[in-house]
């Protein structure tokens, strides 16, 4: 188990390698463009080789880039469904270039035309981005935290979305899951001890199937068990509690599943080189 955090790609993607280094990673995850909107910097062949011979320099493993935040398939404007299949697909074969393991993302909202169309809409999204595709990154889709009409937040509709996608022969094997620790206990899934990990990927395994879990992403919580919130805490500091993250680390299951810390940078650098280290001396007990 690789571990790693979210860093800054400010100013080029090719600094993103030495701004891992510089906390510790051993794998990171980052933004190829602001993810906010507005169009997306130029990969030019001098900047990709620039990345790898920074990944090369300072020894680290798998590279993950996050989609932008606005991304919605269920939208009842279309040039914002439009607009997210487009942006998808323009990261898969941007993530594809730099040799990034798999692109992540959330899958937006339901409220504009409720549960039931929006999973259609959304397998239908993710189809139009996945046509054609034949990249090298794996597309992620992240599970929610469960506020408001959000499409993803339960096991079975992510299984739901992964199964219609997949209805398309070409597609088989093209999808993975980032799970969120602090987005699953936001939801209702108990992390707080062993035996609540083993009943969560119990439930996971038999929707999902474990061998699609890809990424995790380590986040405490500054809410209460099934709250529905999405407020990320430091390791420890939150309600799912440090007992947690010693099991995550431990778990035989997980070994091959890379960590992501998206944790607060309340203090720059220190803190989330402290919630690496905290995680990493877990590991190696």
């Amino acid at each position: 188990m690789k571990i790693g955090a979210h860093v800054s790609a400010a100013g080029g993607v090719f600094n993103a390698p030495k701004n891992a280094h510089n906390i510790g990673c051993e794998c990171f995850q980052m933004f190829t463009r602001s993810p906010r909107g507005g169009n997306a910097p130029e990969l030019t062949d001098d900047i990709v080789d620039k990345f790898k011979d920074g990944l090369k320099k300072y020894k680290i493993g798998n590279v993950y880039v996050h989609a932008p935040y606005f991304i919605n398939f269920a939208s009842a404007r279309v040039s914002v469904v439009n607009g997210s299949i487009e942006i998808l697909r323009q990261e898969l074969e941007r993530s594809s270039k730099l040799g990034v393991k798999a692109l992540m993302t959330h899958l937006g909202s339901a409220k504009d035309v409720g549960k039931s169309k929006a999973i259609k809409m959304t397998i239908n999204g993710i189809k139009k981005v996945l046509k054609g595709y034949k990249g090298s990154t794996q597309f992620l889709l992240e599970n929610a935290a469960g506020a408001g009409s959000v499409i993803g937040d339960s096991f079975e509709e992510l299984a739901e979305i992964i199964k219609g996608v997949e209805s398309v022969k070409a597609n088989k094997g093209k999808i993975g899951v980032c799970l969120d620790t602090c987005h699953a206990f936001a939801s209702g899934y108990d992390i707080r001890d062993k035996k609540s990990w083993d009943e969560t990927l119990k439930v996971f395994d038999k929707a999902i199937g474990l061998d699609r879990l890809v990424i995790i992403h380590a986040n405490d919580s500054k809410n209460d068990f099934n709250t529905r919130k999405d407020r990320h805490e430091n390791i420890g500091k939150g309600f799912i509690g440090r007992k947690s993250f010693e099991v995550l680390v431990s778990y035989k299951k997980l070994q091959k599943v890379d960590v992501i810390l998206e944790t607060p940078w309340v203090d720059g650098e220190k803190s989330i080189k402290k919630d690496i280290n905290i995680m990493k001396k877990m590991r190696n007990k």
